[in-house]
């Protein structure tokens, strides 16, 4: 017997006492696991963030909500970044002069996108327990493949708002009809030999602007200062 075999052969045990008629939304999924671990404030909630996204090898930096633009061209400058594809709808005032703005277009290809140096982005939700970025293609953030292709993404969270402490919760706030992208730290694998090689189906780096109120330093807080 394959391996194919015992598969099918688990899945139609299971699903011996199901009626043939019956679909899978007529029935009610009891969903009474965890949503949150545990009770943090708002301000414990982006520090748990924080943590997070530096364990996945994301640099995190925090700014007020003024401060985005300086920020941004900081990071900009420290990569030698001299052209950034930008979504339709990121605020103006995030690129520095001087920058070579690329406005996102269907029209641009894998290879005009490897081109440019950074792409700036906006962000729908994040998820502090898992350091998760998510992305649904809102006007701030653009098309999945801006942010696949180049090799440097900075992405701006807007603190305490965009932030939750669960998948659970960052669903609630997600509609399932637009493409979602989640992010997880630079684009990384490994071999079987566990060498890790980053940037193989994604950015090899990912700057994280935590813009909003500051974030009292606590163990394991990553700071920019």
């Amino acid at each position: 017997m394959s391996q194919r075999d015992l598969v099918l052969g688990r899945v139609r045990r299971a699903l011996a006492d199901v009626p043939r008629e019956e679909r899978p939304d007529e029935v009610p999924v009891a969903r009474d696991y965890l949503r949150v671990h545990g009770a943090r404030t708002p301000e414990e909630t982006v520090r748990l963030l924080a943590v997070h996204l530096a364990d996945y090898r994301a640099r995190v930096h925090h700014c007020d909500g003024d401060g985005v633009a300086a920020k941004v061209a900081e990071l900009l400058s420290a990569r030698g970044a001299r052209s950034v594809v930008a979504p339709p709808g990121l605020p103006g005032g995030w690129l520095p002069e001087g920058i070579d703005r690329i406005e996102d277009d269907p029209g641009l290809t894998a290879r005009d996108l490897d081109a440019v140096d950074s792409v700036v982005t906006g962000c729908a939700v994040a998820v502090a327990e898992t350091g998760t970025l998510v992305l649904d293609a809102s006007p701030d953030q653009g098309r999945r493949r801006i942010t696949l292709v180049p090799d440097h993404h900075v992405c701006v969270v807007r603190v305490p708002d965009q932030v939750v402490a669960s998948v659970p919760e960052a669903l609630e706030r997600l509609d399932p009809g637009r493409p979602q992208t989640w992010i997880s730290g630079p684009s990384a694998t490994s071999d079987i030999e566990l060498d890790r090689v980053e940037g193989v189906h994604g950015p090899r780096a990912l700057d994280v602007v935590l813009a909003g109120p500051a974030v009292a330093a606590g163990p394991g807080v990553p700071s920019d200062d």
